[in-house]
C-alpha cells in the first residue's frame, strides 16, 4: 500500500461463490440466483469505483484474492480482510491506510446499486471539513463509512446487520462532526430488488 494519492477508497467483498454471498437473499430466490444478482452488484460497484479518480483504490476480499474477473488489477490492489468480525476487518482496514500516509480514506461494500461516482465524490469532499462521514442505509445500517482518523470503539461492541447500527455508531460519535449522505438501500433481501429492473432477469421465478 504505497499512496499516489492523499485519499483511499477501500471496498469490502465477499468473494462470489455459490451459497456463501448474498444469504438473506437466497432464502427467497435461491443460492444460483442470489448469486448472479451479487455478480450484478458486484460488476455495477468495480465499473464506478474505477471511473472514480480521485483515490487510490483497495479491494478486501474476505477468503482469496481475486482472479481479476470483476476488479482490474491494474485499477485496484487486491486486499484480505483481517479480523474476528466485521468491524475488527474494517478498522484494520482503516488503520492500515492512515499507517500507510492516506489523509482521507472512505470504505464502502459492494452491495449498493444506487452508487455512483457523484456519491464518492461527496464522501470525499465531506471529509475536507469533517472528520467522519456516514451513508445512512435505509434498513438501520451504513453503505459508506469516511475517516480522517479512527475515533475512538466506533468498530467495536455492533450487532452488524442489525438495525441499530447506524443509531449506535452516531452515538458513539456524540461531540465529532459527522457529515451524513443522501440515505440509500443496499441489497440483503429480496424486498430490495424486487421493484428494480436491472434485477428483473435473476427473479423471473419468484411469484411474489
Amino acid at each position: 500500500m504505497t499512496p499516489t494519492a492523499d485519499q483511499a477508497l477501500l471496498i469490502f467483498t465477499r468473494n462470489p461463490e455459490l451459497g456463501k454471498c448474498k444469504t438473506r437473499l437466497a432464502a427467497t430466490i435461491g443460492d444460483q440466483a442470489a448469486l448472479e444478482v451479487y455478480k450484478h452488484l458486484l460488476r455495477h460497484t468495480a465499473s464506478q469505483a474505477e471511473s472514480f479518480q480521485e483515490a487510490d483504490k483497495f479491494v478486501y476480499f474476505t477468503e482469496a484474492l481475486g482472479t481479476g474477473e470483476f476488479w482490474n488489477p491494474e485499477r485496484f490492489e487486491y486486499k484480505l480482510q483481517q479480523g474476528s468480525d466485521l468491524g475488527e476487518k474494517m478498522q484494520n482496514a482503516f488503520m492500515e491506510a492512515f499507517h500507510a500516509g492516506y489523509k482521507r480514506v472512505v470504505l464502502i461494500g459492494s452491495d449498493l446499486p444506487d452508487l455512483d461516482t457523484q456519491v464518492l465524490s461527496d464522501a470525499f469532499a465531506a471529509l475536507q471539513s469533517q472528520k467522519v462521514v456516514l451513508g445512512p442505509a435505509s434498513d438501520g445500517g451504513y453503505y459508506l463509512v469516511g475517516l480522517v482518523e479512527v475515533p475512538g470503539q466506533i468498530f467495536s461492541g455492533k450487532a452488524w446487520g442489525g438495525p441499530e447500527v447506524l443509531a449506535d455508531t452516531l452515538s458513539d460519535l456524540k461531540g465529532i462532526p459527522v457529515s451524513l449522505l443522501a440515505e440509500k438501500n443496499d441489497v440483503d433481501r429480496y424486498e430490495d430488488i424486487a421493484h428494480r429492473p436491472e434485477f428483473k432477469p435473476y427473479i423471473t421465478h419468484i411469484s411474489k
